[in-house]
């Protein structure tokens, strides 16, 4: 799948109630998680951000509290795809289990800047800075997890095949 949008940059160990506040668990509504996405961090995200953009980060993209809540608010904000030089681990397999697209690339973190615009081929694993001109390769996800995120998460995926 191929993404593009405007990248919102940010430091390392972004965790995941920084993502999504802890007062708003109470909530697993995907619209109403997105209104409050990143408000702890940047109060200005979910009024800039624009269906399709990107979020870039450092190490340790989303640690912490292990709950699906956060990859569901960043998609349902509008994210298409969350690129940073490391995953927590939980968060990694939330991201997909939700449907939403996680790449690992610590050149393109380093190189790409707030504002710029990203384009993100998940299956060639091809990011390019479209305001820079510069390329990175970040590796492609395996054909069964390019499947889950494509039909928007591990429940859809499912829903979809046993209903033949």
């Amino acid at each position: 799948m191929s993404y593009e949008g405007r990248a919102f940059r940010y430091g390392r160990d972004i965790d995941t109630d920084v993502i999504i506040p802890a007062r708003y668990l109470n909530t697993s509504d995907p619209s109403e998680l997105a209104k409050h996405c990143m408000e702890d961090l940047d109060t200005t995200f979910v009024e800039r951000v624009q269906p399709g953009d990107i979020i870039v980060a450092e190490e340790n993209f989303g640690c912490g509290s292990s709950r699906e809540h956060a990859p569901i608010a960043i998609k349902a904000a509008g994210v298409d795809v969350v690129i940073a030089k490391s995953f927590a681990r939980i968060f990694y397999r939330n991201a997909i289990n939700t449907g939403l697209a996680i790449m690992e690339c610590p050149e393109a973190v380093d190189a790409i800047r707030d504002g710029d615009t990203v384009k993100v081929d998940t299956e060639t694993g091809e990011i390019v800075d479209e305001t820079t001109g510069q390329r990175f390769h970040a590796q492609p996800f395996p054909a069964f997890i390019a499947e889950i995120i494509q039909k928007g998460g591990l429940v859809n995926r499912w829903k979809e095949k046993l209903a033949g």
